[in-house]
């Protein structure tokens, strides 16, 4: 799963690594993506990481976010 690859660096705890991947989750479930080698997948899991550096937790925002940045 890209995104629990790119939470290695211990900088959110558990409660929050739930968030991110869900948000993460339900992204890909709303692109219908399954690839997780997809690079499509890396930019999600990266932008929702970047997000929540930012304070943002609400795993909705989150995917809104993601999925805006990826529509440009």
């Amino acid at each position: 799963m890209a995104i629990r690859r790119l939470l290695k660096d211990g900088v959110f705890g558990p409660e929050d690594i739930d968030v991110l991947t869900g948000a993460f989750d339900h992204c890909l479930k709303r692109l219908q993506l399954r690839d997780r080698d997809d690079p499509i997948t890396e930019f999600i899991a990266r932008k929702i990481i970047e997000l929540a550096r930012t304070g943002e937790r609400d795993p909705h925002r989150l995917c809104h976010e993601a999925l805006k940045a990826i529509r440009g």
